[in-house]
């Protein structure tokens, strides 16, 4: 009995076995903005990484791929909100002055800086992630005020702690960022101490 077999047309192709997945640049853009808006809705510790995978709209395991812990996950996304630091200014003290208001704006950010706060009151006990918050968040900006200034790496350092952690204290303590009046008052109080370029306290 001959064969009734047919054969599939040349033309035809086998269904895919299922679509390709998000591009990664769509991955890290749709976690990012889940991260901060988690953030802002729930608070930072409620903001469990099985709820940001799911506001995102990706599998937990897709996130833990790129981020092991919630920790690097916050750090990655800090960087992604803050961007590089524009500093701009024609003289030190209107660079200085440009970079904390910048600072400010950027914290005053839904869920940017409920995200800094919990990540930053984390490391306190966490010497791992420390080291992480260190290299790979306040290095970079750290290297480039040492750049634009001319100033040495401790007194940089000292420029980070007095603005980061005034402007962390606020939102810890109110839950709001603080209002541009007390930003540019904050400003008055630490360019005197830069006023005189390069070299020691």
């Amino acid at each position: 009995m001959p064969s009734h077999t047919s054969a599939r047309p040349p033309s035809a192709r086998p269904p895919s076995a299922r679509p390709p997945g998000r591009p990664r640049a769509g991955v890290h853009t749709a976690v990012f903005a889940a991260t901060l808006s988690t953030v802002q809705e729930l608070g930072y510790a409620r903001a469990t990484v099985e709820r940001i995978a799911a506001a995102a709209g990706v599998a937990k395991s897709t996130v833990y791929r790129r981020w092991p812990s919630k920790g690097e996950l916050i750090v990655d996304c800090l960087l992604d909100a803050f961007g590089p630091a524009p500093l701009v200014g024609a003289g030190r003290a209107e660079l200085m002055s440009s970079t904390i208001h910048w600072i400010a704006a950027k914290i005053g950010e839904p869920g940017v800086g409920d995200a800094f706060a919990g990540v930053f009151s984390d490391a306190v006990s966490d010497p791992a992630l420390r080291t992480i918050l260190a290299a790979r968040l306040q290095d970079p900006y750290r290297i480039a005020l040492q750049d634009a200034l001319d100033e040495p790496e401790d007194r940089v350092l000292f420029f980070i702690d007095t603005v980061v952690g005034t402007l962390l204290h606020r939102m810890g303590m109110t839950g709001e960022p603080m209002v541009e009046a007390d930003v540019t008052a904050l400003v008055k109080m630490v360019l005197p101490h830069f006023a005189d370029g390069p070299g020691r306290p």
